[in-house]
């Protein structure tokens, strides 16, 4: 479940960042243990992420994060860690709904003004990105996304409401 915000320190992740690079595809045997498998998050590409990213830090990326395989578990595996949201300026699509699906906070905005390791908010109601400096950045999220994702994710949803009238 989401709050009305989120706070935390930003991890910057380049374009590109794979599903593979999320979960290690060499480590795709840990998929029937996602606690385990989210000591390997995005290892490949830094490989203090895993140890050192606390509740609520941000995952912030340049393009299509998420691209590859449909591998459902990548998103699992976020969450699990307690990143609070992942940043982007676009998300591989297959990622983006299985995330959705799984109730992970994903926001599409413009990632290049955010600095790595500085702490940001995400105002998820105000739909707004800020940091003490001053940065503002606006973000559309809709109101849809912020039900699925306050209840934990698609399913959760159907099953509280009992109906897709989203």
């Amino acid at each position: 479940m989401i709050r009305d915000s989120v706070s935390g320190r930003a991890w910057k992740f380049g374009d590109n960042v794979s599903t593979d690079s999320i979960a290690p595809g060499r480590l795709i045997s840990l998929r029937a243990n996602p606690p385990e498998y989210a000591k390997h998050l995005l290892e490949d590409v830094n490989p203090e992420f895993a140890k050192n990213v606390a509740v609520d830090d941000f995952i912030v990326a340049g393009v299509n994060f998420g691209c590859g395989s449909s591998r459902e578990i990548a998103p699992m595996i976020i969450k699990i860690s307690g990143v609070g949201a992942v940043l982007a300026k676009s998300f591989g699509r297959i990622f983006y709904r299985n995330a959705v699906n799984n109730g992970m906070l994903l926001i599409e905005c413009d990632t290049d003004k955010i600095n790595d390791g500085e702490v940001i908010t995400a105002d998820i109601l105000g739909r707004r990105i800020t940091a003490e400096r001053g940065l503002k950045i606006p973000f559309n999220l809709s109101e849809s996304e912020i039900k699925i994702i306050n209840e934990g994710g698609l399913l959760n949803y159907i099953e509280k409401y009992n109906s897709l009238d989203i």
